[in-house]
């Protein structure tokens, strides 16, 4: 068995207070049909930028992730760029918003809404 059929990283990781984020604001929408959709997009000073939005509609190329009650899509672009990210949700007093920590990112900017592989 070869390392890469013995470790598959998981396609997206969500935190405790993205699950808690999430849940909130699907409750806050009464539609228990939204699921959080984790895009990358070109462009922001590093060269790709991060974003997310809510959706009900599950395209057949998409990769979910179902993380206690919670599901997050990923669309084949950006899985390739996201596989094994983990996204978290921030409050400070700059705002709060969600954060992704990816480890293919070579560079990011520095407020980490952008990075380049």
């Amino acid at each position: 068995m070869s390392a890469a059929e013995m470790y598959t990283p998981q396609a997206l990781i969500l935190t405790e207070k993205a699950i808690a984020k999430v849940k909130g604001l699907v409750e806050e929408e009464a539609n228990d049909e939204l699921k959080l959709r984790v895009f990358v997009t070109g462009g922001g000073c590093s060269g790709f930028s991060y974003g997310f939005t809510f959706d009900e509609i599950v395209a057949d190329d998409d990769t979910t992730v179902e993380t206690e009650g919670v599901t997050a899509l990923l669309d084949p672009m950006s899985y390739q760029y996201l596989v094994g990210a983990e996204v978290d949700y921030e409050e400070g007093l700059g705002g709060s918003r969600f954060v992704i920590n990816n480890p293919n990112a070579d560079t990011t900017c520095g407020c980490g809404a952008s990075f380049s592989v």
